[in-house]
């Protein structure tokens, strides 16, 4: 099957919305994982890398944890920053995430809306719109209250 035509028939991702499309049932289709894919594309290994050196700068271990990259975007670098300047933490994950998830919009050059690059795009938000979709605050009052059970009932 040609990439145009796997990229064509796969189901819309809209951030922050339900998905139909599970990581095994992109891998099926894309003949790859998107975890897979996604290393084999050297434009999204170096955009990453921008992105998570930009992450690392921002929490102030920059020289530490930084790597090389190719290229160097002053407009991801502020968007990532500016996005911890938010003090909700589960608002400052949810900046983060819309980060990548435009950023993948950068593997789809406009001459190629259904190659390669789409199809790792869609592996991008793909993982994102997963990664989202375990969120909830039922989830995080249950896992906080699992987390604080030991410790309810007794003097600090």
């Amino acid at each position: 099957m040609t990439t145009d035509y796997i990229v064509a028939s796969l189901p819309a991702l809209a951030f922050d919305a339900p998905t139909t499309m599970t990581a095994q049932k992109f891998a099926e289709m894309a003949g790859d994982t998107p975890a897979g894919l996604l290393a084999k594309n050297a434009v999204w290994c170096d955009l990453e890398t921008q992105l998570r050196n930009a992450v690392a700068e921002a929490r102030g271990g920059a020289e530490r944890w930084t790597r090389p990259a190719q290229g160097c975007s002053v407009y991801w670098k502020t968007r990532v920053t500016n996005a911890f300047q938010e003090r909700d933490t589960a608002k400052r994950e949810e900046l983060l995430d819309k980060i990548w998830w435009d950023a993948a919009g950068e593997l789809c050059p406009a001459a190629s809306p259904l190659g390669e690059g789409a199809l790792a795009a869609y592996a991008v938000r793909l993982a994102i719109a997963l990664k989202r979709a375990k969120i909830s605050r039922e989830k995080g009052g249950a896992a906080f209250d699992r987390l604080t059970a030991e410790t309810k009932g007794t003097a600090i």
